[in-house]
């Protein structure tokens, strides 16, 4: 049988377990963005190349009903693409930032502005992943259609983790208090 001691920290932990969750969400999504903004950096042309792809649309069925829609300006290619790492890196940084925040948070029992600063940067990275690569990439640029230069699942994947991670943010313990 417990002691008094032992229900106070299952209280506790029933009071963050949903904040430890977040918090660790956030540092994985965190890390997924850095390192992908990282390799983005260090191997410019292979992602560039992908890029480039999507948006020429040379790779798809090739409609003549959808076609006017490639782009084959290698300046527009190369301005999406440094779009796309900025944005990644501006999502890392919010994101590392609220990973901060969720450690003094923690401590101190006060997570709002950890939580608010995850919000924000899941959204950056739905919205990168959402509305950038399966919208836009996906349906617009019809990457679905590109054997070879298809993002999609990895888009969903990473999709898929920052929505979680939002959910995650909040939940709140169900039960007595």
């Amino acid at each position: 049988m417990g002691d008094g001691n032992t229900a106070a920290r299952w209280r506790r932990l029933g009071r963050t377990g949903p904040e430890l969750a977040a918090a660790a969400l956030t540092l994985t999504v965190a890390a997924v963005m850095a390192l992908a903004a990282v390799g983005n950096l260090t191997d410019f042309g292979t992602n560039r190349e992908f890029v480039r792809h999507v948006l020429a649309m040379d790779t798809t069925f090739r409609d003549p009903d959808l076609m006017w829609r490639a782009i084959d300006s290698p300046t527009v290619h190369t301005t999406v693409y440094v779009l796309i790492i900025g944005w990644e890196c501006a999502a890392a940084a919010v994101l590392l930032l609220a990973v901060l925040h969720w450690a003094r948070g923690l401590r101190r029992r006060d997570c709002a502005r950890a939580r608010a600063l995850s919000a924000v940067g899941l959204v950056m990275v739905v919205l990168l992943f959402g509305l950038g690569f399966v919208a836009v990439g996906g349906e617009w640029f019809m990457m679905w259609q590109s054997e070879d230069w298809n993002g999609l699942d990895a888009a969903h994947r990473n999709l898929m983790l920052a929505v979680s991670a939002l959910l995650t943010l909040y939940v709140r313990p169900v039960g007595p208090r």
